[in-house]
């Protein structure tokens, strides 16, 4: 029979994608020796798949990465882009690149009317061009299967046409040194937008604190707002004051 912490693992595992074993009995309370003997009867079952050091659940792990990112900490992504969208007016200009939040803030912003979006995300670009008058346009590139981005130089090169209001990005990692990606295509595009923008806007929730990517995107200096949903370090919180960004907290 499964028991109350079986229930909880499943329930963290649902919302949060792949987790650690170390995350897990952190979140529990109990060793990562107990987590490992509560995961034995779940793995039997099929209900989890163990890999080293870490678990998930079965059913997410045949899914692509872009879609596992947008089960991870859903909700927290969800309320930083309802935040944000509020301060969105109708017929601003955006630029948004691709992350899982810049695709929460486009589900968010479908209420609004005659926006002018571009980026180089297909699936913001295939929300936001259904509904409200809006006008997106969509940069060329190497289409990734995965997240649906297009990269290269002609993306880039593509986005420096414009000129927007709004310019949105979202961050791999971040720490008081700046913002970060894993990919250098990606970093190379988030750098383009953030040149774009009137307002330089950066949506990450707090999972990407303290980490470090593997390419630069930007300096604390090179952005205007932070909008997050906890609180970052003090080290962190420091830099954005001594960079004069904004921190911004959802629903605070």
């Amino acid at each position: 029979m499964l028991s109350k912490r079986h229930s909880q693992i499943l329930r963290i595992l649902d919302g949060e994608g792949t987790v650690t074993i170390a995350a897990l009995a952190g979140r529990l309370g109990v060793s990562p020796e107990t987590v490992r003997r509560d995961l034995r009867p779940l793995a039997e079952r099929g209900s989890v798949v163990r890999m080293h050091g870490a678990v998930g659940l079965a059913g997410q792990l045949g899914e692509a990465p872009f879609l596992r990112r947008m089960r991870e900490n859903a909700a927290a992504k969800q309320a930083i882009a309802r935040h944000f969208a509020a301060t969105i007016r109708n017929g601003d200009s955006l630029m948004l690149d691709t992350g899982t939040t810049t695709s929460f803030l486009a589900r968010a912003l479908v209420g609004h009317q005659r926006l002018t979006v571009v980026t180089n995300s297909t699936d913001a670009a295939r929300i936001l061009a259904a509904t409200g008058g809006n006008r997106v346009f969509l940069a060329g590139g190497e289409m990734r299967g995965d997240s649906g981005a297009m990269l290269g130089a002609a993306a880039c090169d593509f986005a420096r046409r414009y000129s927007v209001e709004v310019a949105v990005i979202s961050a791999g990692a971040l720490d008081a040194g700046g913002v970060m990606d894993f990919d250098p295509d990606e970093a190379d595009f988030a750098r383009v937008v953030l040149r774009r923008g009137t307002r330089r806007v950066v949506l990450t929730d707090h999972s990407k604190f303290g980490r470090r990517g593997l390419v630069d995107v930007c300096s604390l200096g090179d952005i205007d707002e932070l909008v997050t949903d906890s609180a970052p370090d003090r080290a962190i919180t420091a830099a954005l004051a001594a960079a004069s960004a904004r921190l911004v907290l959802a629903g605070a």
